[in-house]
């Protein structure tokens, strides 16, 4: 097994004068190692064509390269069958596929939907939507005070009017990490479905869908050191074969006359158009490169990095952090008297990137009773001159703002 991969695999850990440059914002998007590059290069030239369609040798050779990245999703995540694996330009299009296929044919006005009050914003509209189109209800899961989704609330909180449960695995604000087993215990005691938002948790953990026992899961490939525009949505396969078409044209059709169509089965039924190729076969290359590393190290490097960063803001008393002492890889804080975009900017201008804003979270930064704050995030490229470089950064913002 190896350990979290040097620096030099990545590229863009380096400003055009040759510097380094502390990326602190692997929650909002990774960083994409040489390997992940060079596959989506010789998709785009030497090996390009379209998948499903053409009848000549580089197509058929596309093709087989498409659908092999999905058996490749299937070996990674634990999945029964490659059937069960569709891919989505990201998690946010897998949670409203979910929302608008599955939930408009199975809820009803007087069901209702559990979500939690850490979810980012694409865990709860699209919810919203549907549940304003069918008249179901949304009701909200506390967070224990360290930040955690409180799972004996939930317990107490679910009644056999719940349809669906859907949550963060990890926070992407807070770090924290769900008890996704007893999760799914709980849903499924009421007859509910489970839907993970496992955008932070698959660059992280090693997962296994049948251990896991949720019913939908969503992650996005750019947080997983792949491509923007690809993601994943997992389902059982019986649930998806129940389920009807989300968008309509290309690939997703069995046969199209003007009086009637019928529909190709799953995965295919929820890949209308021309799909997203390159970035498929760069997802695949993505996955390999995680899966060299040891994804149990990559939690302990990534969640280590994050406590010291907790344990060297606290020094500080003009600094509040939020979220639980152990958390997976990411901190968030807010400095008093100093705004989290003026924090960032200066940070900026030393080299060191962190995100400050809300984070698509507005209502947990509500219950944080915050506008928004300052988050530090690390990937499997990061170490502690990074966590250096924002304490001085940090120290100069201090000295700025007296």
């Amino acid at each position: 097994m190896q350990t979290p991969s040097r620096k030099a695999d990545f590229p863009g850990l380096m400003t055009p004068d040759g510097k380094p440059w502390h990326y602190l914002d692997t929650a909002a998007t990774a960083q994409k190692p040489q390997a992940v590059i060079d596959a989506m290069v010789n998709a785009l030239g030497r090996d390009y064509a379209t998948v499903h369609r053409g009848v000549y040798a580089r197509s058929a050779d596309m093709t087989a390269a498409y659908e092999k990245a999905r058996s490749r999703v299937q070996s990674f995540i634990g999945a029964k069958s490659a059937n069960e694996i569709v891919f989505v330009r990201g998690a946010t299009e897998g949670i409203n596929l979910v929302a608008s296929s599955w939930g408009m044919a199975n809820l009803k006005a007087g069901d209702r939907i559990m979500l939690s009050m850490l979810e980012h914003h694409s865990n709860i509209v699209p919810w919203q939507m549907v549940a304003e189109k069918t008249g179901a209800s949304i009701d909200v899961c506390p967070l224990t005070p360290d930040g955690l989704i409180d799972l004996d609330a939930l317990e107490t909180m679910l009644t056999p009017q719940h349809k669906i449960v859907a949550l963060a695995h990890v926070s992407n604000v807070l770090g924290s990490v769900l008890g996704a087993k007893r999760a799914a215990r709980l849903a499924h005691g009421v007859g509910a479905k489970l839907l993970l938002d496992g955008c932070q948790a698959a660059p992280r953990m090693r997962l296994a869908m049948q251990e896991l026992d949720c019913d939908f899961y969503v992650f996005s490939g750019h947080k997983l050191y792949g491509p923007t525009g690809v993601g994943v949505l997992w389902a059982r396969e019986e649930i998806l074969a129940a389920m009807p078409p989300y968008q309509g044209g290309g690939a997703m059709i069995d046969r199209v006359t003007f009086e009637k169509t019928t529909y190709a089965p799953p995965p295919q039924r929820f890949e209308a158009g021309t799909p997203m190729i390159t970035e498929v076969i760069a997802l695949h290359a993505a996955i390999d490169y995680v899966d060299a590393l040891d994804l149990e190290a990559c939690f302990a490097h990534e969640s280590a990095l994050a406590a010291k960063a907790r344990e060297a803001l606290s020094q500080f008393n003009s600094i509040r952090l939020f979220g639980p002492e152990k958390s997976a890889g990411i901190v968030s804080f807010e400095m008093a008297g100093v705004h989290p975009h003026d924090l960032g900017t200066i940070l900026d201008e030393d080299n060191v990137a962190i995100r400050a804003g809300h984070h698509c979270a507005q209502p947990l930064m509500a219950h944080l009773g915050v506008p928004a704050t300052a988050r530090a995030s690390f990937g499997v490229y990061s170490d502690e001159s990074d966590i250096a470089a924002l304490m001085r950064g940090i120290e100069r913002t201090k000295r700025i703002f007296g």
